[in-house]
């Protein structure tokens, strides 16, 4: 569920936030959530868009509040071995929650949280049913038609595709040692069917309804002022310079390449997995 702030300040007068109704809250607490657990996590030192030469490489990065990183375990790879849900938690460092699973041998570890999920089930790494929501398996194993995320390109080398918050992809078919996937972008591509995914849809589905309200609250996130190339010099952007507005109208990169439309999958890249593209309807 979403909250609309009152417009007492010029900050809230636009603000729509997650309510975040499904994290589990501390004991007696109304609104204060549990705390991450301390042995899942790592320290996160901040690139603030540079590579290893302090060269900039991605624009409009830098400051930000301090965060840790929680490992997540993308790979499910303990087969066999119940787990019960501890808590679902927030993560700074994507846009789902995250489950804290405790399993039955004593081994705690953080997984992507599916919607619907909650604390106290049961989930587990299997080839056999149950079918349920945060339940993982390979795709050989799942029935066809089955709503899945958290999916794995190369077998056992963890889940790279639709983890972002609200996705889900389809199980269509099987044929060839392959299972064909209808993606949430709507390209239809073959994956191992050795490969491993998740049962459920991804949890927070109202991220992108989100309306952060003021500039501060995106400087929180790290996230630094974009500037127009039409509002630029002509020495500093292609779009910069001339008399009064205009809106670029051969749309370039401060580089001079065009961008808005223009394909840039490199041609080394093999098409033999994609069936259906994501463009042709």
């Amino acid at each position: 569920m979403l909250k609309k702030y009152r417009p007492v300040t010029p900050g809230t007068r636009q603000l729509v936030l997650p309510m975040h109704e499904t994290l589990t809250r501390a004991a007696g607490m109304t609104r204060a959530v549990v705390r991450p657990t301390k042995s899942l996590l790592l320290p996160k030192r901040r690139t603030n868009g540079r590579n290893n030469n302090g060269h900039i490489t991605c624009r409009h990065k830098g400051g930000g509040h301090k965060q840790h990183y929680r490992i997540i375990d993308f790979k499910r790879d303990k087969e066999n071995i119940p787990a019960r849900v501890a808590s679902i938690e927030y993560d700074p460092n994507r846009s789902a929650y995250i489950a804290l699973l405790n399993y039955a041998d004593g081994e705690k570890r953080y997984i992507l949280a599916p919607q619907g999920l909650k604390q106290g089930d049961k989930v587990q790494t299997s080839a056999e049913p149950p079918f349920h929501v945060g339940c993982c398996m390979k795709l050989k194993h799942m029935p066809l038609g089955s709503t899945i995320f958290n999916i794995e390109i190369i077998p056992a080398k963890g889940g790279k595709l639709v983890r972002s918050a609200g996705l889900s992809a389809q199980l269509m078919a099987r044929s060839g040692g392959y299972a064909t996937i209808r993606m949430p972008s709507g390209e239809v591509r073959l994956i191992n069917e050795n490969c491993r995914a998740t049962f459920g849809t991804v949890s927070n589905p109202e991220h992108n309804l989100r309306s952060e309200g003021k500039a501060g609250r995106q400087r929180w996130k790290g996230i630094r002022p974009t500037v127009r190339g039409t509002a630029m010099n002509p020495v500093d952007h292609p779009h910069g310079g001339g008399e009064g507005k205009h809106k670029g109208n051969i749309p370039q990169t401060p580089w001079a390449l065009f961008t808005r439309g223009l394909r840039t999958r490199s041609k080394k890249k093999s098409n033999k997995f994609i069936v259906k593209d994501r463009r042709k309807k």
